[in-house]
């Protein structure tokens, strides 16, 4: 490059956060975005992206200090570890773990899908993974952290970009595909919604409602930093330590461990207080800006020439989202109309996120009557389960790789 600009540690997160104001601006102006859940820090990196890329044609470059890239994504993990509540699952009943069971299976297939068609496309078989659970259940913030992961550990290149298309490929689908799914299911075997409430779903839904409405109070901002700081810290030196006698995992995976730890230990013993909704809200704030700065480094260039095997593999990934939720999680999770909703729920999160499935499901009980069971069984294992699961069966399949 001719001319050069860089941006220290300050200006490099102060850029990340102007691109998160450019993005809400945007999705607050074109319904489209909103209306796919878009995030923020997805439209305002990939608007960058693109006029960094005219940048880089008239020979100006931009160099970031991404120090604080891999503190804001483990501080995410470490907050989705801290959202892992074991007594709220065991509340939930068995068809709530039934679900789970269900959601992590659907992990599996995908990475073999995306391995298999990989390899029959002479794709790296990592790029393929990162169009498999990945991206598809995990969305921008688990691929974000993976594509990085990739191009670290094993320097393969272009990974960021594949895992930026994937999720938003996967993103949009999940939305057009959730609600006809369930609505040929509750058409085809006639299904009406039920009368019959279940104890234990509305014990843990009220649970669930009271971390949804946990007051801020004075001194739990401080209390929730240090949680946070304390089991990021801790991971690290579990993670030092992993590393030292020759195993490596990413980062995140000790920090998020330790998070369910902290949580756990707080719903059973009550030594002290998790600010849960706090905790979310911090891991919000660090998901988005370490997304910025993940789609800030972009190199638009790398991804053209992978479009068409990249295409095949979303493909596989869609045809199976769509036999495995009408044949499988509909079949395992009641038969009922309850079931039917939560096959769109289920097209919503397993292949994008998981106000994708609210909003699917949204539109088909305002249609055809109400399906609590389903929203809460989403809300549940897709915000904060899968994720947990989903890291350790990534990192299953990338050390068989």
């Amino acid at each position: 490059m001719s001319f050069m600009v860089y941006f220290d540690i300050i200006q490099t997160v102060a850029f990340a956060a102007f691109l998160l104001f450019v993005g809400s601006f945007i999705r607050g102006r074109f319904h489209v975005f909103d209306k796919y859940n878009i995030p923020a820090p997805v439209i305002g990196g990939l608007l960058f992206a693109f006029a960094n890329l005219g940048l880089q044609q008239m020979d100006i470059g931009l160099r970031f200090d991404m120090t604080l890239q891999s503190v804001f994504m483990i501080a995410f993990f470490t907050s989705i570890g801290m959202g892992a509540s074991i007594k709220l699952l065991k509340e939930g009943g068995a068809k709530l773990i039934a679900f789970l069971v269900v959601a992590s299976l659907l992990l599996v297939l995908q990475n073999l899908v995306s391995w298999g068609l990989a390899l029959l496309t002479g794709v790296d078989p990592l790029i393929g993974l990162l169009a498999g659970s990945i991206t598809m259940s995990g969305g921008h913030g688990t691929g974000a952290t993976f594509a990085n992961y990739f191009a670290e550990t094993f320097h393969v290149y272009g990974t960021t970009e594949v895992a930026m298309a994937a999720a938003t490929f996967g993103l949009v689908s999940g939305s057009l595909l959730g609600g006809p799914a369930a609505r040929h299911l509750i058409a085809r075997k006639n299904l009406k919604p039920s009368s019959v409430a279940d104890p234990d779903i509305e014990l843990a839904e009220s649970d669930f409602e009271a971390i949804e409405h946990q007051p801020i109070a004075d001194g739990d901002v401080l209390r929730s930093i240090f949680q946070l700081a304390l089991c990021m810290s801790i991971g690290g030196v579990l993670y030092a330590y992993f590393v030292r006698i020759g195993i490596k995992v990413p980062t995140y995976l000790f920090a998020l461990f330790v998070g369910i730890i902290v949580r756990n230990v707080s719903d059973y013993k009550g030594l002290y207080k998790v600010n849960v909704r706090l905790v979310e809200m911090m891991g919000s704030v660090s998901l988005s800006l370490f997304l910025a700065m993940a789609l800030m480094s972009m190199q638009l260039r790398q991804l053209a020439g992978l479009a068409i095997p990249l295409l095949v593999i979303l493909s596989g990934q869609i045809l199976l989202m769509l036999l495995y939720a009408t044949f499988v999680t509909f079949n395992f999770c009641g038969r009922d109309y309850d079931a039917a909703v939560l096959v769109g729920g289920h097209c919503g999160f397993g292949l994008g996120a998981t106000p994708n499935a609210i909003a699917n499901m949204q539109a088909i009980s305002g249609k055809h009557g109400p399906a609590p069971r389903a929203f809460f069984l989403v809300s549940i294992v897709g915000a904060f389960f899968i994720d947990i699961v989903n890291a350790f069966v990534i990192q299953g399949f990338v050390s068989l790789m």
